[in-house]
């Protein structure tokens, strides 16, 4: 997002800005730019972001920076919506390189783990520490849970079937959400359509 940061710097488009990223939002203030409040935005144009992975069919995993709730409020608000990476963000299928993360209500999260362990046979499902080995907030004062699947169950029932536990405020597969993605790479840029 660093480089569309910079391409937007040289352009000056007349834009509105919205991000759910504080990174982002910081570059974007150093580069002269007003940022406005997502609880502003009902609908958004255009919007692009990055991923830890995603397939030929657009579904992508976003799970590194744990603030995907807001990244999938701007992504369901946009009219258009467009992955960005290079080229080793991509993959014919997901993997389970990278985990699904899930945003939990802080008293939810021995159930909610608890239940997804019941119902996927064989995941390994842990909250989110960091360095200092206190438990992960994110922005909206909630828990992360790093979901490891050996094998990923059916995509389009993934996201149903989480969300019926309670507890679970929203989880990082972006599933049919994304209408393109560009992808830079040794042979250039390319432009993958839904």
């Amino acid at each position: 997002m660093a480089y569309m940061v910079e391409f937007l710097s040289q352009e000056k488009p007349a834009v509105q800005l919205y991000t759910s990223s504080a990174a982002t939002k910081t570059l974007l203030q150093q580069k002269g730019f007003e940022v406005n409040d997502i609880a502003g935005a009902s609908s958004l144009d255009l919007y692009f972001d990055g991923c830890d992975q995603f397939d030929e069919d657009l579904n992508a995993l976003k799970s590194g920076g744990g603030i995907h709730t807001a990244e999938k409020l701007l992504a369901s608000m946009a009219k258009e919506f467009v992955l960005v990476g290079d080229e080793s963000k991509y993959a014919e299928q997901l993997d389970t390189t990278y985990p699904l993360v899930l945003e939990i209500l802080p008293q939810a999260i021995s159930f909610v783990i608890a239940k997804v362990q019941q119902l996927f046979s064989g995941v390994k499902t842990a909250t989110r520490y960091d360095v200092n080995n206190r438990a992960v907030v994110t922005e909206n004062g909630n828990y992360l849970a790093d979901v490891k699947f050996p094998k990923w169950p059916e995509l389009s029932q993934l996201n149903p079937i989480l969300k019926t536990i309670t507890g679970i405020v929203e989880t990082s597969l972006f599933y049919d959400m994304a209408h393109k993605a560009i992808i830079a790479g040794s042979e250039g840029v390319r432009i993958l359509e839904k």
